[in-house]
């Protein structure tokens, strides 16, 4: 898989949080870093666990200069119960419908389980892609680089 290619535009987009709110991405432009990270399923061991460590690590993510957003195909609903659950306090975004088109525009959705692969994005202030991570199904993310990778791009 090789997604999108790096020092292009970040394509745009719209989606509602676990709290029904919508984040426009292009909304953080000028102002913030952005990271995307892109989960399988709410509630499965790999993602719960990678979203703890970022609820842990919040304060490294999220900052004046830098901004984390989760993004999975689950409805809003099981996001926020996933969320309320896990003690989640920052985005999870609901890529549900029309199934998937987020994913898609980012080349990480995996059409035979209907999810998006675990991937990660770092886009910059200026909205350009300047990182990228794939990891395998079952593998867990590398919080330290992500967090040096957003770091680098505010």
């Amino acid at each position: 898989m090789t997604g999108l290619e790096l020092g292009t535009a970040a394509p745009d987009f719209t989606l509602r949080d676990q709290f029904g709110q919508d984040v426009t991405l292009s909304s953080f432009r000028g102002q913030k870093a952005v990271a995307l990270v892109f989960y399988p399923y709410a509630f499965s061991g790999v993602c719960t666990g990678e979203m703890a460590g970022i609820r842990q690590r919040l304060a490294d993510f999220m900052t004046f200069d830098t901004e984390v957003l989760g993004i999975s195909c689950d409805p809003r609903y099981a996001l926020r119960a996933f969320a309320d659950a896990d003690g989640l306090n920052f985005p999870l975004l609901s890529d549900f419908w029309p199934h998937g088109e987020v994913s898609r525009a980012y080349g990480v959705f995996d059409e035979r389980s209907g999810a998006p692969r675990r991937s990660s994005y770092v886009v910059d202030k200026a909205g350009l892609l300047t990182w990228a991570l794939h990891n395998a199904s079952g593998e867990a993310r590398d919080l330290d680089e992500h967090v040096r990778q957003l770091r680098d791009a505010s």
